[in-house]
């Protein structure tokens, strides 16, 4: 496929943004204390008949580098996503599938300041049609570089005509590193039916610069915070992905690390006009695996998926179910992923389910390249068995994907890898966005 920027055939790159290195393998493996998680199901690892495609290679110019996000679907089609890179900086981007060729356009360039920088999440589309996203980077520069919450509209048809306008960007709120959250996290932020977003920030909060669980809500043309829980060492820590939802208004989300250093699962219920936490499970290593960095999925029985990046029977981390027993959770491994046990080379990004059921995610650094894959987990009779749909070489196909997928309505998945592709610009390569066709 010929991929476009604007008139111009782009070409490829990749490199990993490191900026504070929250998410590199090696930073991972500093903080993650792993141990190994149990098996369950029929696990075969069998390569599908798949096409994998390249549809998007970043050089680290004007279309930005390193997407450490995955990517955001339209009901046209279209992909949003964004890059943390190069330098300080970072971009959201669209690609529009013409006729077969993707056609790349920069919506939004951060530049470090107020206006936040380094976007680690994917955007999502709010209740307007509009994109919101966080940045764990600039923002008040009496903070120094909390990070950022913002908003994004498409500039007017008539102010742009034919050319390529930059859409224009309202930060919601800037983080001030203290009581209020410090880096907003990777996960991606969800709306409640008042149209108030949810999300979560990796450090700040407490004492113990555990992380939170925030509230931004809109009154009167103005954005408000409001942090709903504050960790501590006890209940977990350093919460990377986002919250959900259930049927009830409770909030569920993980922490990465907690008084094991293996992570938990966490609930929030309202209560009181506060939160009340409550830990429904915790990670011990060997049994089901540690560090979780993903967030949770569910379906329409209520019951969570998730993923740990590192440990489980195998060492590279797990997919683990969570179904409501009662008053309590019942928790068990679908699938352990080989690794050293050390390191956090498993799933990073959130699950995806499809109308079936069944599984799809990626590995950040498992495989025979240790360059990361592309997996499936099939359910069929309470039995789950594992599929490999692509297994990264680390060059020009990517390199380390650090996301989740997006699947479109012809079961098409797309991606991203936060390294790799072909441009030179970037060392090991700027990144790619790639497509998996069944």
């Amino acid at each position: 496929m010929d991929v476009k920027e604007g008139s111009q055939v782009h070409g490829n790159g990749r490199f990993r943004n490191l900026i504070f290195g929250v998410r590199s393998i090696a930073a991972r493996a500093a903080l993650a204390m792993a141990i190994v998680s149990a098996l369950t199901g029929v696990l075969t690892q069998s390569a599908q008949a798949q096409t994998y495609t390249v549809i998007y290679n970043f050089t680290g110019a004007q279309d930005g580098a390193f997407p450490e996000a995955g990517v955001t679907l339209d009901r046209g089609g279209n992909l949003y996503g964004t890059t943390s890179g190069p330098g300080f900086g970072g971009d959201v981007y669209r690609l529009t599938n013409q006729g077969g060729d993707w056609v790349f356009s920069p919506l939004y360039h951060f530049t470090g300041g107020m206006g936040g920088a380094s976007p680690y999440a994917k955007v999502v589309f709010g209740p307007d049609g509009t994109l919101y996203g966080t940045a764990i980077a600039g923002g008040d520069p009496t903070c120094g570089q909390c990070g950022v919450a913002f908003n994004l509209r498409p500039p007017a048809a008539a102010v742009c005509g034919a050319r390529l306008c930059s859409w224009s960007e309202t930060v919601l709120y800037a983080f001030q590193g203290g009581n209020d959250g410090l880096s907003p996290g990777s996960g991606d932020l969800v709306f409640d039916q008042a149209g108030a977003l949810y999300g979560t920030t990796t450090y700040g909060g407490s004492s113990c610069d555990c992380g939170t669980v925030y509230k931004v809500t809109p009154g009167g043309g103005s954005w408000t915070e409001s942090v709903l829980h504050r960790f501590s060492n006890a209940e977990g820590q350093t919460p990377y992905g986002g919250v959900i939802f259930d049927s009830t208004g409770k909030l569920y989300g993980t922490t990465s690390l907690d008084v094991h250093y293996d992570g938990s699962v966490f609930q929030l219920a309202p209560a009181g006009g506060g939160w009340t936490i409550t830990t429904i499970h915790g990670f011990t290593g060997p049994s089901d695996g540690g560090y979780p960095i993903s967030g949770l999925i569910s379906d329409a029985l209520g019951n969570f998926y998730g993923t740990t990046s590192d440990q489980g029977p195998n060492g590279g981390g797990t997919v683990f179910e969570l179904t409501p027993a009662g008053a309590s959770w019942a928790f068990r491994v679908l699938y352990s992923f080989t690794g050293n046990g050390f390191g956090s080379v498993g799933p990073d990004g959130d699950l995806l389910m499809d109308g079936a059921g069944n599984l799809y995610g990626t590995t950040n650094a498992t495989g025979a390249h240790n360059a990361g894959t592309v997996f499936k987990l099939t359910r069929s009779g309470g039995v789950w068995t594992y599929s490999l749909l692509h297994e990264f070489s680390g060059g020009s196909d990517g390199r380390w994907p650090v996301d989740g997928l997006t699947m479109d309505a012809h079961g098409n998945l797309y991606g991203t890898t936060s390294q790799g592709g072909t441009s030179s610009n970037c060392f090991q390569g700027c990144g790619v966005v790639f497509e998996i066709s069944p």
